[in-house]
């Protein structure tokens, strides 16, 4: 099991930090996983990011498309990300609601791939953000809860 996520990082490819160019996924990449989670578009929803939100699905694609070229084939799962809380980063819940999530469920209809729905555990929890986008331990266990629930309920239907 391995961690590879990268603070700040976007799907999107014109940003500053678009996750597909980081260290990070080069690293997970190569740790040849026999599952890949998929837990970005939270800094999608940024307001100077969403500005190019029409390449959010193709950008997507291609992170999704180099995951299933990986030589250990991954079963893949795409997360709604956690909702968006009043922040001091300008990051727009609705942004999430109205493009990202919906683009994410696209993604997933269209490869067949399963899809792990954090967000609708946490919408109604404002208190396990710490800041309104990073969440709490309480936070932090939901997701890894519905992460944990998500792989064994696949693992029992295959």
């Amino acid at each position: 099991m391995g961690n590879f996520g990268s603070s700040s990082s976007t799907v999107l490819l014109n940003t500053h930090k678009p996750y597909i160019d980081q260290s990070e996924f080069i690293n997970a990449k190569n740790f040849l996983p026999d599952i890949a989670i998929i837990m970005l578009g939270t800094n999608d929803a940024r307001t100077d990011h969403f500005k190019s939100i029409e390449n959010f699905i193709p950008d997507y694609m291609k992170l999704v498309n180099e995951i299933q070229e990986i030589k250990s084939n991954p079963k893949i799962f795409l997360v709604k990300p956690p909702p968006i809380f009043d922040n001091i980063f300008e990051l727009k819940n609705v942004n999430l609601l109205e493009e990202i999530i919906p683009s994410i469920e696209q993604i997933a209809n269209e490869e067949k791939l399963l899809i792990i729905d954090v967000y609708a555990q946490l919408e109604n929890h404002p208190e396990y953000f710490q800041d309104g986008v990073h969440p709490n331990s309480e936070g932090a266990t939901i997701i890894a809860n519905e992460v944990y629930d998500a792989i064994f309920l696949s693992t029992e239907i295959s």
